[in-house]
Protein backbone atom coordinates (compact mmCIF):
# COMPACT_ATOMS: atom_id res chain seq x y z
CA UNK A 1 0.00 0.00 0.00
CA UNK A 2 1.24 3.47 -0.39
CA UNK A 3 0.25 6.53 1.33
CA UNK A 4 0.00 10.12 0.34
CA UNK A 5 -0.19 13.13 3.17
CA UNK A 6 -0.54 16.49 1.64
CA UNK A 7 0.23 19.66 3.50
CA UNK A 8 0.35 23.31 3.24
CA UNK A 9 -3.28 24.40 2.62
CA UNK A 10 -4.79 27.33 3.90
CA UNK A 11 -6.41 30.37 3.85
CA UNK A 12 -4.51 33.59 1.61
CA UNK A 13 -6.26 36.62 0.05
CA UNK A 14 -5.81 36.78 -3.26
CA UNK A 15 -2.33 37.73 -4.97
CA UNK A 16 -0.82 35.55 -2.52
CA UNK A 17 0.48 32.50 -2.45
CA UNK A 18 0.78 29.03 -1.20
CA UNK A 19 3.18 25.86 -1.45
CA UNK A 20 1.36 22.37 -1.07
CA UNK A 21 3.55 19.35 -0.42
CA UNK A 22 2.70 15.66 -0.71
CA UNK A 23 4.58 12.56 0.66
CA UNK A 24 4.10 9.15 -0.68
CA UNK A 25 4.77 6.74 2.08
CA UNK A 26 5.01 2.19 2.29
CA UNK A 27 5.63 -0.11 0.29
CA UNK A 28 6.15 0.52 -3.77
CA UNK A 29 8.91 -0.42 -6.45
CA UNK A 30 8.86 3.76 -7.29
CA UNK A 31 6.60 6.40 -8.20
CA UNK A 32 5.60 7.03 -11.94
CA UNK A 33 3.92 9.93 -12.82
CA UNK A 34 2.22 12.29 -10.01
CA UNK A 35 -0.36 15.05 -9.94
CA UNK A 36 -2.29 17.45 -7.85
CA UNK A 37 -6.14 17.70 -8.80
CA UNK A 38 -8.71 20.02 -7.27
CA UNK A 39 -12.10 20.32 -6.22
CA UNK A 40 -14.19 23.48 -5.60
CA UNK A 41 -17.73 22.96 -3.94
CA UNK A 42 -20.40 21.78 -6.16
CA UNK A 43 -17.93 20.93 -8.63
CA UNK A 44 -16.13 17.95 -10.43
CA UNK A 45 -12.58 17.25 -9.57
CA UNK A 46 -10.56 18.46 -12.20
CA UNK A 47 -6.86 18.32 -13.34
CA UNK A 48 -4.55 21.01 -12.34
CA UNK A 49 -0.76 19.75 -12.93
CA UNK A 50 1.15 16.75 -13.98
CA UNK A 51 4.96 15.66 -13.50
CA UNK A 52 6.40 12.77 -14.81
CA UNK A 53 9.50 10.92 -12.69
CA UNK A 54 11.75 12.66 -15.01
CA UNK A 55 10.38 15.98 -14.65
CA UNK A 56 8.19 16.63 -17.24
CA UNK A 57 5.44 18.93 -16.60
CA UNK A 58 1.98 19.68 -17.53
CA UNK A 59 -0.90 22.42 -16.27
CA UNK A 60 -3.88 23.07 -16.80
CA UNK A 61 -4.60 26.50 -18.83
CA UNK A 62 -6.28 28.33 -15.23
CA UNK A 63 -3.26 27.63 -13.76
CA UNK A 64 -0.31 28.10 -16.37
CA UNK A 65 2.31 31.20 -15.38
CA UNK A 66 0.92 30.48 -12.05
CA UNK A 67 1.59 27.37 -10.34
CA UNK A 68 4.66 25.34 -10.69
CA UNK A 69 5.02 21.95 -10.08
CA UNK A 70 8.17 19.94 -8.84
CA UNK A 71 9.00 16.66 -7.14
CA UNK A 72 11.88 15.27 -5.29
CA UNK A 73 12.33 11.49 -6.77
CA UNK A 74 14.57 11.16 -3.23
CA UNK A 75 12.21 11.70 -1.04
CA UNK A 76 9.05 10.45 -3.04
CA UNK A 77 7.62 14.02 -2.85
CA UNK A 78 5.88 16.28 -4.37
CA UNK A 79 5.18 19.96 -4.66
CA UNK A 80 2.63 22.62 -5.68
CA UNK A 81 3.89 26.63 -5.78
CA UNK A 82 0.87 28.65 -6.08
CA UNK A 83 1.27 32.14 -6.89
CA UNK A 84 -1.22 34.98 -7.69
CA UNK A 85 -3.80 32.73 -6.31
CA UNK A 86 -7.33 33.98 -7.20
CA UNK A 87 -10.67 33.32 -5.02
CA UNK A 88 -12.02 30.95 -7.58
CA UNK A 89 -8.71 28.98 -6.85
CA UNK A 90 -10.68 27.91 -3.12
CA UNK A 91 -11.27 24.40 -3.56
CA UNK A 92 -9.91 21.07 -2.02
CA UNK A 93 -6.72 19.92 -3.12
CA UNK A 94 -5.74 16.40 -3.58
CA UNK A 95 -2.15 14.74 -4.72
CA UNK A 96 -2.39 11.63 -7.17
CA UNK A 97 0.00 9.09 -7.80
CA UNK A 98 1.14 6.43 -10.25
CA UNK A 99 2.87 4.00 -8.21
CA UNK A 100 4.33 0.66 -9.48
CA UNK A 101 3.83 -2.22 -6.56
CA UNK A 102 4.42 -5.92 -6.34
CA UNK A 103 1.05 -7.44 -5.37
CA UNK A 104 0.65 -10.64 -2.92
CA UNK A 105 0.78 -12.85 -6.09
CA UNK A 106 4.31 -11.83 -6.79
CA UNK A 107 3.22 -10.12 -9.65
CA UNK A 108 3.70 -5.80 -10.91
CA UNK A 109 1.36 -3.53 -11.07
CA UNK A 110 1.12 -0.09 -11.49
CA UNK A 111 -1.87 1.06 -9.07
CA UNK A 112 -3.70 4.76 -8.41
CA UNK A 113 -3.09 6.36 -5.00
CA UNK A 114 -4.68 9.64 -3.28
CA UNK A 115 -4.38 11.83 -0.96
CA UNK A 116 -7.16 13.12 1.79
CA UNK A 117 -6.77 16.78 0.13
CA UNK A 118 -6.12 19.62 1.57
CA UNK A 119 -7.88 22.75 2.21
CA UNK A 120 -7.22 25.89 0.17
CA UNK A 121 -9.17 29.07 0.36
CA UNK A 122 -8.83 32.23 -0.97
CA UNK A 123 -10.23 35.24 0.09
CA UNK A 124 -11.48 38.39 -1.96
Amino acid sequence: QVQLVESGGGLVQAGGSLRLSCAASGSFISINAMAWYRQAPGKQRELVATITSGGSTNYADFVKGRFTISRDNAKNTVYLQMNSLKPEDTAVYYCNAHALVRTQRGTYNVRDYWGQGTQVTVSS
